[in-house]
């Protein structure tokens, strides 16, 4: 038998911290977690919140990458690493008002300050005072905008955001439902955005209100950051009819409060998180009764149809079974062919039933059976299959902007472009993606900005150590705690006409619990050879088998490891450790006769 075998470096000890190494802006999931588990639950915000501005939208809204990746998972199921942050988020910072936020904010900064549990990647020495009051115009107050904005003004910029609507956010604010990410949670984060100087300049567009140029002669520097607020059409029969209407277009009047005339029957063409946004937005339009059986007057029916199957479907498997238990009809593996019209009225929609939808080599290239076509009735069609980003406001001659095949400007990782003084981030610089990778490229443009005015270098330092942990402990019978599963209310009460939020959020008592699952994998077995006897005590003793005695000589045949390089013989022996499958119970330790294994604690971070 071979195994995969890995002498330990300082990139082997950060890996084993997976929720943290799959973060964009790399938060120390596991240190907000353990915090909550400890009760510490002002530590946990201020860890959450040290890397990313909008860590409480994130413990709502968030795609939760930290969570995938979760190593509980490898042995059951993730620990809910993004209801923790919410939890953590309530009890620190839920409703910041005008009196606490400058309180707020002092200990974001001394946490900051403090450099600690901060991460990879990350600003960790912000400046207390200006460094140059240099004017940012940043175009768009999205997740990408708000954080590019953060973290410029805490490099001692003086940056102000330009945002179309009358409220800043971005598609946080109009393309996500309400009953999703409620408004109060958006201006909390807003709030303690503009305490740090972030200027706002709302219902303000670039192009009509303000031109490009004119943002150019005023500013030291422009950050592109429009979100894809444009809905993707379909290029079938009927499609530009009055009441086929685009998803994105949609969610913005329904969040704005505007009025939109929609039937009773409601076609959703599209299979993703928006499409399911959309749905359920329609529902909500009208109350339905607790039983779902005898529809109100003006009720939608609203059927959701997609070219994938439930397998293939890119929607979050909880929008889709929430989605379902609101009264949405899906219809899988079908594709649009034509929106049918009577008497200038639509009347349904013809599908074409979808065969497959990728090729042999994963590609999307979707083939149909035209031959039996189905007609499902309806008097609306909302097509939610994509989004597009404007950038009407450039005229690429004037502005001397190249714009590319997509109409979109070229930008580099950094966020900088070919124009000098001009930087792209978000949505516009890499395609639609979560909102925590927009955050993530916000930050990293507010750094390229001030790298480009040469003031402040930034070269992050990397440092890392092992602390051993005296009478370490556990939480009792933690390896076998199930995982709590976020509770939602219940669906007759979703649809009420105050559109209440359907994910509840953990009590004390289940964060506590929920918490506890963390395995702690910045926590180490470390094995001290020139100690160990080789009795063989530790594999015995190990519950999850993670532990294994082997000939070095054997291993190393079986690797093509070079014995030599690490000044080994082929007579030693070796512990081979499954980091997989340990769950850092210390059994190990406490049976080791010599004292040959400790359980330390692996902190890094990069300093400026």
């Amino acid at each position: 038998m071979s195994y995969n075998v890995t002498v330990p470096d300082n990139q082997y000890w950060k890996d084993q911290i997976k929720c943290q190494a799959a973060c964009p802006v790399n938060t120390d999931a596991r240190g907000y977690v353990r915090a909550i588990a400890q009760g510490d639950y002002a530590g946990a915000y201020l860890i959450a919140r040290g890397p990313n501005p909008l860590a409480s939208i994130c413990g709502r809204i968030c795609a939760a990458p930290c969570e995938v990746n979760c190593r509980r998972g490898d042995i059951d199921k993730p620990v809910s690493i993004r209801a923790l942050k919410r939890f953590a988020s309530e009890q620190y910072n839920n409703d910041v008002s005008s009196e606490n936020v400058l309180d707020v904010l002092g200990n974001i900064k001394a946490l900051i300050n403090s450099r600690d549990n901060l991460g990879a990647d990350e600003l960790t020495a912000y400046p207390t005072t200006k460094l140059n009051g240099k004017k940012i115009a940043i175009i768009g107050s999205g997740p990408a905008g708000l954080a590019c904005g953060h973290d410029l003004a805490l490099l001692g910029f003086a940056p102000l955001i330009f945002e179309s609507e009358n409220i800043a956010g971005g598609m946080l604010a109009v393309g996500i439902p309400d009953y999703r990410l409620p408004r109060e949670v958006i201006q909390a984060e807003v709030d303690i955005i503009k305490a740090l100087g972030v200027q706002f300049k709302t219902g303000t567009t670039v192009g009509v209100d303000i031109s490009l140029p004119e943002l150019f002669k005023e500013f030291d520097a422009v950050v592109v950051a429009v979100g894809a607020k444009r809905s993707r059409k379909i290029p079938i029969p009927n499609v530009d009819h009055p009441d086929v209407l685009g998803g994105v277009e949609f969610l913005r009047d329904a969040s704005l409060g505007n009025k939109v005339d929609i039937g009773e029957r409601v076609v959703v063409i599209g299979g993703g998180s928006v499409a399911y946004d959309v749905g359920r937005s329609v529902l909500r339009h009208e109350p339905l009764d607790v039983s779902r059986q005898v529809k109100k007057s003006g009720v939608r029916d609203v059927y959701l149809c997609c070219l994938e199957s439930i397998d293939e479907m890119p929607a979050d498997i909880q929008e889709i079974i929430e989605g379902e238990e609101e009264g949405i009809t899906r219809i899988n593996s079908v594709g649009p062919k034509e929106i049918l019209v009577e008497n200038d009225k639509i009347v349904g929609v013809r599908f074409n039933r979808c065969l497959s939808v990728f090729d042999n080599e994963g590609r999307f290239a979707p083939t149909f059976d035209t031959d039996n076509p189905i007609d499902i009735a309806c008097d609306h069609v909302v097509i939610s299959v994509g989004q597009q980003i404007d950038l009407s406001f450039v005229d690429s001659a004037r502005d001397n902007i190249e714009l590319n095949e997509r109409g979109l400007i070229d930008v580099q990782a950094d966020g900088s472009t070919a124009k000098d003084k001009l930087f792209v981030t978000g949505d516009c610089a890499y395609g639609t993606r979560l909102v925590i990778d927009a955050v993530a490229h916000g930050k990293k443009v507010a750094r390229t900005i001030a790298d480009s005015f040469g003031e402040l270098k930034l070269e992050a330092k990397f440092e890392m150590s092992h602390n051993e942990i005296v009478n370490y402990a556990r939480e009792a019978s933690y390896e076998e705690l199930k995982r709590h599963e976020i509770e939602t209310l219940a669906p007759e009460s979703r649809l009420d006409a105050d559109r209440p939020v359907v994910e509840l959020g953990f009590s004390e008592s289940e964060a506590s619990a929920e918490s506890a699952r963390c395995l702690d994998c910045g926590v180490n077995t470390i094995f001290n050879g020139e100690v160990c006897v080789l009795c063989g005590g530790c594999v015995d003793v190990c519950p999850e088998f993670c532990l294994k005695l082997t000939s070095l000589g054997e291993l190393a045949k079986k690797n093509n490891l070079d014995l030599a390089t690490f000044g080994y013989d082929a007579d030693d022996t070796a512990i081979i450790k499954d980091e997989t499958a340990c769950i850092r119970c210390a059994c190990c330790v406490d049976r080791c006769p010599v004292g040959a294994i400790t359980m330390e604690r692996v902190t890094f971070c990069e300093v400026g």
